[in-house]
């Protein structure tokens, strides 16, 4: 690296850098004089490559799991699962609009071993197609009413659910249908999100080992 014309990787500064000492494999460290970061000018690590999120986040979509995330782009599992809660915590849910048709769903899968039941609660617009909000937790009207309140919010016209109890007291009864074929969508996209995540099919050893992971997971899938 250049001490003259050098750009920090940290804040985007244009300042003269400082020499900071080496690392223990000889490659030389330095300091931003403006945000005070420390940095090399490169690294040996692969997830310190600047596509790695973006990677991890496509190799989560295409239902790889940590491991084989880890194997694929040669960095240690730790890393993946840090990397997932970082990349999860800076996603932001989407703008709900006013006045919107929507269908509510559950689906079941498991939480540290198969005997611990945890259950996903999520609503998507019907005319989109798009996930607007999802809650994790069992299956009680507490975890239901994450949901609801948040369509209730926006002012939802129609909620469309399946028959389920919980349902009659949380939706006002002039916006809650139970048609036959009001839940077609999201029905799919319960298929959809078993086929695309591991930890989430019927048969498998993938499951998720925390609800901290699996909302993570859930919302790098749905708004990442």
């Amino acid at each position: 690296m250049k001490e003259n014309g050098y750009k920090c990787i940290k804040c985007g500064h244009s300042q003269k850098p400082l020499k900071n000492g080496k690392t223990k494999m000889g490659i030389q460290r330095y300091k931003c004089s403006s945000c005070g970061k420390r940095f090399q000018d490169h690294y040996v690590y692969k997830a310190h490559l600047p596509q790695t999120n973006a990677q991890i986040s496509v190799l989560l979509k295409e239902g790889c799991g940590i491991r084989s995330i880890a194997r694929i782009l040669g960095i240690s599992p730790t890393t993946v699962q840090s990397r997932i809660l970082s990349i999860a915590s800076t996603l932001l849910k989407p703008v709900i609009p006013l006045g919107k048709e929507y269908e509510l769903d559950e689906l079941c899968t498991y939480i540290g071993k198969k005997s611990r039941h945890i259950w996903v609660a999520y609503a998507l617009r019907t005319d989109t197609k798009e996930v607007v909000d999802f809650a994790v937790g069992r299956r009680t009207n507490k975890t239901l009413k994450r949901v609801t309140n948040t369509l209730l919010g926006a002012e939802a016209v129609k909620i469309n659910t399946d028959k389920l109890r919980n349902y009659r007291s949380l939706v006002p009864r002039h916006i809650h249908k139970l048609k036959q074929y009001g839940t077609n969508h999201i029905e799919r996209m319960n298929l959809t999100l078993r086929t695309h995540l591991k930890r989430l099919n019927r048969r498998t050893i993938c499951f998720s080992k925390s609800m901290a992971m699996l909302s993570a997971c859930l919302t790098i899938y749905f708004w990442g």
